[in-house]
């Protein structure tokens, strides 16, 4: 089971400001893999896995958003109905607490799924 580095940003919470992050990144040929984003507590939060973490890290400092790197758990599973549950509750039966998930393409008929996990080393031990 792969790792990937997934960046936080906190960014003001504004209209306009996912498509500032994306264009920024679009503009230094960083492709965004997986992403998720909320409006919390009068500020902005966006996770996401990029292909190029390092010129994603330095537009980002560019633009003066406070950004975190973390190594999540990343899955890919088959784009049908029931795979990540199946996953899921294998997750859960090894005792692995999932704090966090959200989704990016994988391709053809694939996605992956991007886990925040309680025991990294373990769950990459779970297979889907």
């Amino acid at each position: 089971m792969p790792r990937a580095k997934q960046l936080t940003l906190t960014v003001p919470d504004r209209p306009g400001m996912l498509g500032e992050i994306a264009t920024a990144l679009g503009e230094k040929k960083v492709n965004i893999i997986g992403i998720t984003a909320a409006g919390m507590q009068g500020g902005g939060m966006v996770w996401m896995v990029v292909d190029k973490t390092a010129a994603a890290k330095k537009v980002f400092a560019q633009h003066g958003w406070d950004t975190k790197e973390d190594e999540v758990l990343a899955v890919t599973f088959a784009d049908r109905p029931g795979t990540l549950g199946k996953y899921a509750s294998k997750l859960g039966k090894a005792g692995i607490n999932i704090s966090f998930a959200y989704t990016g393409s994988g391709g053809a008929r694939k996605q992956i799924g991007y886990f925040g996990v309680s025991d990294l080393k373990k769950a990459l031990k779970v297979r889907p």
